[in-house]
């Protein structure tokens, strides 16, 4: 699986986690129940009296709601880690889950486009020094007394066997003539520009006289040309670019499942144990003056 399916893959767990978190209906305990009001729906208040600030009117406190809903913070840190923390006020925790979920990102996104530049060149590396043509002349030596192959196409004799030269062959002759040379012909040639097409003519010997360094012999078990061991490595780095993007997408993903069940668990602390920090309108002779409040509540 590459990055951009578990980037899809992320994406839909985390809106599975928050519709499941939005949907959550009944009497229980940090469930919240949609009413349609916004302030009741995503910031917990419970009635007018536990609305912001810049809301009350009557001279009594003025507090930010008290309760936190877990699955609320569970489907926060789903979508982006670290959400579900700061809606618990726990912001350094925020702080640490948003910055791996950033760093993974662009770890992964980094080397991901590192694998594309090394897949083009090692790509255009084989087009140029590895030709279809070459590999059939050179199979058609081995294949089985009194049978021909048409694999060459009519009126391409004359062109250069390195101008692309996937234009100048008939694919399911080369295919047929490798199935019946056999032994360690085991493999027929994929079409030109497929992704196992690349894999193969550096993975085994049997495309080795391919190369345009090949000598005019190969037996099986002789040293591999440069070109073709160097091509192997030039791809194997690309691999090596992919598997460490895939390494770090699922970082992230982890990262995500993680934030989600600390979110919703931090929520259950708050809940249980926190401390509010409240304005209040208080008389004093003719006027009224704003005095903090600071108050802790503990639920056993």
């Amino acid at each position: 699986m590459n990055g951009s399916h578990y980037a899809a893959a992320i994406l839909a767990l985390s809106l599975c986690i928050s519709v499941a978190a939005l949907a959550q209906t009944g009497g229980r305990r940090g469930a919240p129940v949609l009413t349609g009001n916004v302030r009741i729906d995503l910031l917990g208040l419970q009635d007018l009296s536990q609305a912001p600030p810049a809301q009350r009117q009557d001279g009594a406190p003025l507090a930010m709601p008290s309760h936190r809903s877990p699955w609320l913070a569970a489907g926060m840190s789903a979508l982006i880690p670290g959400l579900g923390q700061a809606y618990t006020e726990n912001y350094w925790e925020a702080a640490g889950f948003l910055a791996i979920d950033v760093a993974a990102w662009i770890v992964a996104y980094t080397y991901d486009k590192k694998a594309d530049r090394q897949t083009d060149f090692f790509q255009d590396f084989a087009n140029t020094h590895w030709s279809v043509v070459k590999y059939a002349e050179y199979a058609q030596t081995l294949t089985p007394a009194g049978k021909t192959y048409d694999w060459r196409k009519p009126g391409t004799e004359s062109m250069d066997p390195f101008d692309r030269p996937w234009t100048q062959v008939n694919w399911d002759e080369i295919n047929r003539m490798e199935r019946d040379i056999g032994g360690y012909y085991s493999h027929t040639l994929p079409g030109y520009n497929e992704q196992q097409y690349y894999e193969l003519i550096g993975k085994y010997p049997q495309f080795n006289q391919g190369w345009n360094d090949a000598p005019a012999a190969f037996n099986y078990g002789d040293p591999l040309t440069a070109n073709f061991l160097w091509y192997s490595l030039q791809r194997g780095k690309a691999n090596t670019y992919y598997e460490t993007a895939t390494t770090w997408v699922t970082v992230a993903l982890v990262n995500h499942i993680l934030s989600a069940g600390e979110g919703a668990w931090s929520a259950v602390r708050y809940n249980k144990a926190h401390a509010n920090v409240s304005m209040r309108l208080t008389p004093a002779g003719d006027h009224y003056a704003l005095m903090g409040v600071f108050t802790v509540s503990v639920d056993i």
